[in-house]
């Protein structure tokens, strides 16, 4: 509630999606259970692209690119965040790959507050 951007429905939709936020060691377990996390399509000497896997939550990945997208939008460090991907020197990342890095930032934001923490 104390990041621009972020309310009292996104918080509520977050904790209704991935429950106990406790059974969590890490914010890539969060990642790889919303369905975040890298997969690359390769086999030989084929290297394939890198994309997300999709194999997850769908709405709990819609609820964080939608809070990613209002971030973006309206809080100014992860504007600044956002900026810096899409125009960083080496290897700047599309637009869309660079928001999901935010819903990625997001979940480790999420993780690391102690109001979860506190949740029974």
């Amino acid at each position: 509630m104390k990041i621009k951007g972020v309310g009292i429905a996104t918080v509520t939709a977050f904790i209704a999606e991935v429950g106990d936020i406790k059974r969590f060691k890490s914010p890539k377990q969060i990642q790889k259970y919303a369905g975040l996390s890298l997969v690359e399509n390769s086999s030989g000497k084929h290297k394939g692209l890198t994309r997300i896997s999709k194999r997850g939550r769908s709405r709990l990945r819609t609820i964080l690119f939608q809070t990613a997208l209002l971030l973006i939008g309206k809080n100014d460090e992860f504007s600044a965040i956002y900026q810096y991907y899409i125009t960083r020197p080496d290897n700047p990342l599309k637009k869309k790959q660079a928001t999901i890095a935010i819903c990625c930032k997001l979940i480790r934001i999420l993780m690391e507050y102690k109001a979860f923490k506190k949740i029974k």
